[in-house]
């Protein structure tokens, strides 16, 4: 079912955008870049790190257990039957396939409750038929 996919973004919520923005580019050294959100999300920060893996940083309530979040890239598209397979297979769906950033994302939950996520870029088709 995830076989064929890369770690893509490690997602974080963070309380105050701005004060994340300065610790990781002017403690930890990121070169972070203020991306542009809607109504919904707000503005959001992106930091790329080594095997182009990307940190991103959504302002949102945060508190230890909601974050990070692994997002599992779906470069081949097929969100929608990854999702409905992995409910099958007895998998929390957090959140249904819905809009995220530049593409389309949904979240799951491990039998511990940790929330992991599926992305896919919205010029690949969301179904593979």
């Amino acid at each position: 079912m995830l076989s064929n996919i890369r770690i893509g973004n490690i997602c974080y919520y963070v309380n105050d955008i701005d004060r994340t923005e300065a610790f990781y580019r002017d403690v930890v050294g990121l070169d972070v870049q203020r991306m542009e959100g809607d109504e919904e999300t707000g503005d959001w920060l992106l930091a790329s790190i080594e095997n182009n893996i990307e940190l991103i940083f959504f302002q949102m309530e945060s508190h230890p257990g909601n974050t990070p979040i692994v997002v599992f890239d779906l470069s081949e598209g097929g969100i929608d039957e990854v999702v409905t397979g992995l409910a099958e297979k007895g998998a929390t769906i957090v959140t249904p396939v819905s809009h995220a950033p530049g593409g389309w994302s949904a979240e799951f939950a491990d039998p511990d409750g940790h929330v992991l996520s599926v992305y896919q870029p919205e010029d690949r088709p969301r179904s593979r038929v």
